[in-house]
C-alpha cells in the first residue's frame, strides 16, 4: 500500500476508517471499499491463483475479482459494498 491519496478534489462525505489486511485506510461515506481502496494505493484486494495482485475489473457487481473478506463474511463483492467506520477487510485469497 502506498499512503499517497489519488482522489479528486471534490465535496465528499464524512470521514470514515476502516482496516485492510489490518492496516489503517481512511474513507469517506459514500464511498464503496473498491473505490476507497483504489484511493488508498491498494495495488490488489485479491490474489489470482498465480499470486498475483487482483484489481477490482467490472466496478458494477457483475464480477468477483474485487472480493474481499468483510467482518468474517468471504467472497464480498467491494465495489458494491459501501465503506462504514470501523470494518475489517481482508484480501480474499482465490485457492
Amino acid at each position: 500500500m502506498t499512503s499517497r491519496s489519488t482522489r479528486l478534489d471534490t465535496e465528499r462525505g464524512a470521514p470514515v476508517s476502516f482496516s485492510f489486511n489490518g492496516q489503517p485506510v481512511a474513507a469517506h461515506a459514500g464511498e464503496t471499499l473498491a473505490a476507497a481502496l483504489m484511493a488508498h494505493g491498494v495495488e490488489g484486494v485479491s490474489l489470482t491463483r498465480d499470486g498475483e495482485p487482483r484489481q477490482p475489473l467490472c466496478n458494477m457487481g457483475t464480477c468477483f475479482d474485487c472480493a474481499v473478506t468483510v467482518d468474517g463474511r468471504s467472497l464480498v463483492r467491494s465495489c458494491l459494498t459501501p465503506v462504514e467506520d470501523g470494518m475489517e477487510v481482508h484480501s480474499w485469497q482465490n485457492h
